[in-house]
């Protein structure tokens, strides 16, 4: 480290609350935003692993613990581990609660058992977690009540607390690919570029692909073109916004022409460009047939 630099911060979120409250939801969210997730840890585990990221620094920055009462014995020193490590850590701790009939409803459906109800019922071990767990909640520094919440609700409201600034809100690949050796399975978008005439009948731009400026610019020169890649681009903001709020954060828009060499691999390429102007999108390109003929 440089004199002067700042030393990184290590974020630590412990993620609690009652059980079936949503802690596995929001666990994957934490996940798919780029923290470092560690499941049912024991409380004693966290000075450790505290002490793991400081050491990784800038290579494990976010680090999340979900900590509740499948620790057992362990779980009731929580209470006196978190203070201590507020000291030196940037350490938030969220805890996640519904209604007893919620919950209730909650296990019926999954057909488990509730980790506290021993030899009674569901409702009984719901009213002793929320006993042991009244001091935690307390300090907790974000408090989410998920009664109401589906499992989408869930993530969304996880992204708008814990995603950082440069985090994107869906990861867009834009797929160049040629219809004659079978569409992408993987596709959720597919535009057909057969509608544009094919460079592959003019000879000086046979050998090249869309990735040569003279193939790019005979193709998103012909009549059709511009029309298509300004209408698709803005047609694909409410998608790509509603998919952000879905919580889908992974997205193939496939672009094909015959052989995927040409009309496709210009097109994706410009259609990428236009799709980095949106907010909360990344964008990637791959040419899946590229080189194959």
């Amino acid at each position: 480290m440089t004199p002067g630099q700042p030393q990184h911060q290590q974020e630590v979120l412990i993620v609690t609350g009652m059980s079936g409250a949503g802690r596995s939801t929001v666990a994957n969210a934490l996940e798919d935003l780029g923290w470092y997730v560690v499941d049912n840890l024991p409380p004693q585990m966290l000075r450790p692993l505290v002490d793991l990221a400081e050491r990784a620094g800038s290579r494990l920055p976010r680090i999340a613990a979900v900590v509740d009462v499948r620790g057992r014995d362990f779980f009731s020193e929580l209470q006196e581990i978190v203070p201590a490590l507020r000291g030196g850590t940037h350490l938030r701790m969220i805890f996640l609660e519904a209604t007893d009939a919620a919950l209730v409803r909650r296990f019926e459906a999954v057909r488990r058992p509730h980790p506290l109800q021993g030899e009674g019922t569901i409702l009984d071990g719901i009213v002793a977690e929320r006993h042991r767990l009244s001091e935690i909640r307390e300090s907790s520094d974000v408090i989410i009540d998920t009664s109401d919440l589906n499992i989408h609700q869930l993530a969304t409201t996880t992204r708008e607390l814990f995603a950082g600034a440069e985090t994107p809100g869906v990861q867009v690949t834009v797929l160049s690919f040629g219809f004659k050796y079978g569409l992408p399975p993987d596709a959720d978008l597919v535009a057909d570029m057969r509608f544009l005439p094919n460079p592959f009948w003019v000879p000086e731009l046979r050998a090249l692909s869309g990735q040569d400026p003279e193939v790019s610019e005979y193709v998103l020169s012909q009549t059709g073109a511009a029309e298509f890649l300004e209408g698709y681009a803005h047609a694909l903001e409410p998608v790509l916004a509603g998919y952000q709020r879905e919580n889908k954060r992974h997205v193939t828009i496939a672009v094909g022409c015959t052989g995927g060499k040409h009309r496709s691999v210009a097109v994706a390429l410009e259609l990428a460009d236009r799709l980095r102007n949106q907010s909360g999108v990344a964008v990637h390109v791959r040419h899946r047939d590229l080189g194959r003929e």
